[in-house]
């Protein structure tokens, strides 16, 4: 699972849950996968991602040294080649193996294997 994919996943969906948001990565497994840099799309991509669910995605596992806590402490961040790799970095390359994703309101857990984060309900859950 890619941190770009953590930052739009909820689990509003459990009955009881308001938000949801953001759901806590606890990993057993990290690895660093080669993707192609895109500029335009590391700036577009910026602009719709919380920012602070991100970079404690990344904290939670090994590469918030990586990005800065605050978007706010990077002037002109679109011109910036050197923080946008380093974002594509941590959006796109750094991918959780095993681990597990946990509801911030319930403390549900879902297990992440081979990548995949299983957040499939039982029946009482909807």
């Amino acid at each position: 699972m890619k941190l770009l994919t953590h930052n739009m996943l909820s689990s509003r969906c459990i009955k009881g849950v308001s938000v949801g948001y953001p759901l806590k990565i606890s990993a057993k497994n990290v690895r660093l996968v080669n993707c192609d840099f895109d500029t335009d799309f590391t700036v577009r991509i910026i602009q719709k991602l919380d920012w602070n669910a991100l970079w404690e995605a990344a904290e939670s596992v090994g590469h918030a040294d990586d990005i800065p806590k605050n978007l706010s402490d990077i002037d002109d961040y679109d011109k910036n080649d050197e923080f946008l790799r380093k974002v594509h970095h941590v959006v796109l390359e750094v991918e959780v193996i095993e681990g597990e994703l946990e509801c911030p309101e319930t403390g549900r857990k879902f297990p992440i294997e081979d990548g995949v984060p299983n957040m499939l309900l039982n029946e009482d859950e909807v």
